[in-house]
Order: structure tokens, then sequence, then C-alpha cells
């Protein structure tokens, strides 16, 4: 048992929290900084690299792009993981486990790893589109999470209701529709956010599969760190850290993460 006033535990906690905060509360206020560099600490205060951010055309084009493609590709996770995970926890089917295995074997591979597959395979040898490619890549990145989210919401459901619901005379459909979905909701959303977060901030699977014509902003930020050292890159991730917690209190509002628990319920 652990106790509250060990001190080696409190001296640890305190070490990891430095070690997490800190680097975020340098790339904040470098991000506000005057001078041509980033520097610590900062000789003046200006606004300035706010505004070149939006001056940037790969930043905006690379923002509505990562916005795209984190948006389709996780609802299409959904798409497909919401009715995977309905039928591995209510219907007998063989290998069960290995299907589990099989789904969330993306989170095993390294990105860059099914970054390179991708483009060999899709874009070298089958010659598909960038766009489509990248939807794959997204695609595959986002539905372990939803499998993993879903499936511990659906394990704890009572399938007792859906048959009475059954019973009463409603399809499966119907009842999958009315009484199941509702009951998830919650988890749906939360595996929707967390695979769009982890989709618009990926590097590893954009850097193989963007092109001219197809930027993405994580990639645009790397490119742009490389020929300026300016605080503008510090800019944009304070806007990207606060496009993400205002994502998080958004889903706070109209769900609330007490919802998870009530989904348990």
């Amino acid at each position: 048992m652990i106790k509250t006033n060990n001190k080696v535990l409190i001296t640890i906690s305190c070490v990891v929290l430095f070690f997490l905060i800190a680097p975020l509360f340098m790339i904040v206020v470098t991000a506000f900084g005057s001078g041509a560099t980033i520097d610590f600490p900062i000789q003046g205060f200006t606004f300035k690299w706010f505004a070149n951010v939006f001056a940037q055309p790969d930043f905006v084009s690379g923002f509505e792009m990562s916005f795209l493609v984190a948006i389709l590709a996780s609802a299409l996770a959904l798409l497909v993981g919401v009715p995977l995970v309905y039928a591995l926890t209510h219907y007998h089917i063989h290998h069960q486990q290995w299907f589990q295995v099989l789904f969330l074997s993306p989170t095993f591979i390294p990105e860059i790893v099914i970054g390179f597959a991708l483009y060999q395979a899709m874009v070298i040898l089958f010659q598909l589109p960038l766009l489509v490619t990248l939807l794959v890549g997204h695609f595959l990145l986002c539905l372990p999470y939803v499998v993993r989210l879903i499936t511990a919401s659906m394990t704890m459901l009572d399938v007792h209701v859906e048959e009475a619901a059954w019973i009463y005379g409603s399809s499966r459909i119907h009842a999958f529709l009315t009484i199941t979905l509702p009951s998830i909701r919650s988890s749906i959303v939360a595996a929707f956010m967390l695979s769009f977060i982890n989709s618009f901030n990926n590097i590893p699977i954009s850097l193989f599969l963007n092109g001219p014509n197809l930027n993405m902003l994580p990639t645009s930020i790397l490119n742009y760190l490389q020929n300026n050292y300016d605080p503008t890159v510090s800019a944009v991730s304070v806007l990207l850290m606060l496009f993400t917690a205002m994502l998080m209190i958004l889903v706070e509002h109209f769900i609330g993460l007490n919802a998870l628990s009530k989904d348990r319920s």
C-alpha cells in the first residue's frame, strides 16, 4: 500500500510534472518573444508571431487539410469500429480473440512503418490518390482507439435490455439504433475525440503521404522549422494547445466526463 506521505513518491511525481510542464511553459513564453529567434528568457513582448501564423499559406492550408482528414478518418473509424465491436461482443465468433488482436494490431506497428508501407503499396504500386491513401493511413491509426473504448463500454451493457426490445417486436437494427447506441453515446464521443486528436497531430504517417497539393499541418510546421527558427513555431504550438483544450471543454460541456460512468450503470 502506498502512503500519501511517502517522500520518495512525492519527489518522483514532482520531477515528472516538472519535465512535463516546463517545456510547455517555455513554448508558451517564447511565443510572445520579440526577438527574431526563439530564445528564453524573452527580451520583449509581442503578438506579431501569432499574426505571422495566419500569414503563412502552408499553415492555413495544412490546418484545413489536417482538420478534414481527422474528421473523415475518425468518422470512418466509428462507422467501422462500432458495428465491429458489437459483432465481436454479441455474437459467438470463432477465434474472437484473434480478431481483437487483428484490429488492435496497428498500435503494435510503428507509425512510420505503416506510412512507408502504405506509400509503397497504395501510391507506388496501385497509384491511388494521396488523399485516399492518407485517409486509409489515418483510419488505421484511429481504429484501435475506437475498438478499445467501445469494447470497454459494450461489455458493461446489460444485454437483457436489448433482448427485451426484441421480445416486444423491435428489430435488431432498430434496437441497436435506439437502445445500444444511446447507451454508449459518451464512449462514442470519447473515441471520436481521441481519434481526432491523434489523427490531427500525427506526423509519421502524414510525412510519407503528403505532396505538393496535399500538405498537413504537422509537416508544414516541420518544413517551416527547417528554414526558420523564429517564434512563429511556438505561436502555432500555443494555438494548437488552445485548440485541443477547446475541444475537450466542448466535450465536457455537452457530454460530461461523468457520463462515461453512467454508460456502465
